[in-house]
């Protein structure tokens, strides 16, 4: 099998048990948590250490497995190509250091924990979509890339509303807009690793 199909079929798999650990965290947390009002690192605080926060953690190591399956196909020789390998590398960073360092918990002070998981959670939400807008210009994912863009624009949109509910919007519908825009996102690394899993061994890639 080659290594660009079987990368990216592992990610398919990191992505699934990422949702479904997700849907698992929900469930388990306390009933009195609104999952409109509040996000999901809300949900992860009141179970640290649980499934949401490996949840985190399987994803990133599925974004790792996209970007070394692009890699092999075929390094990338263009500035842009090379910027979206990095972002795609800060919202790697961003997820795990999310995931180690916890939020605080409803209600309370923000400490300095907090405001360093807020920061993390920021990068990795917007270095995404950017990072998915520059890879619909690699050829091998040309037949997707009108896909990529209409998500990553969707979840530029998304991320402003989510700023715009955290400040001056009072918090209205703030887990709503987060779990929209985390899937949106998590849709831009399902449409990167369907185009992976598809691709055959006698595919040439040509990278931008």
């Amino acid at each position: 099998m080659p290594v660009t199909r079987s990368t990216g079929l592992l990610a398919l798999g990191g992505i699934a048990l990422a949702a479904l650990l997700t849907v698992i965290g929900h469930l388990e947390v306390n009933d009195d948590l609104n999952p409109w009002a509040l996000t999901i690192s809300d949900f992860a605080v009141s179970d640290r250490g649980g499934v949401i926060d490996i949840a985190m953690v399987v994803l990133a190591l599925a974004t790792v497995a996209l970007l070394y399956g692009l890699r092999r196909a075929s390094p990338p020789r263009s500035r842009s190509g090379r910027t979206a390998e990095l972002l795609l590398g800060a919202w790697v960073g961003g997820l795990l250091l999310a995931a180690v360092v916890p939020t605080n918990e409803p209600g309370t002070a923000m400490t300095t924990a907090a405001y360093l998981h807020r920061y993390a959670s920021v990068i990795a939400f917007l270095a995404l979509p950017v990072g998915g807008w520059l890879l619909a210009r690699r050829d091998q994912l040309t037949p997707a890339a009108r896909w990529l863009r209409g998500l990553a624009v969707a979840s530029l949109v998304l991320a402003v509303a989510m700023v715009w509910s955290a400040y001056p919007g009072d918090r209205v519908l703030l887990g709503l807009a987060e779990r929209l825009l985390i899937l949106t996102e998590v849709g831009v690394l399902t449409v990167v690793a369907l185009v992976l899993a598809r691709s055959g061994s006698s595919t040439r890639v040509v990278a931008v």
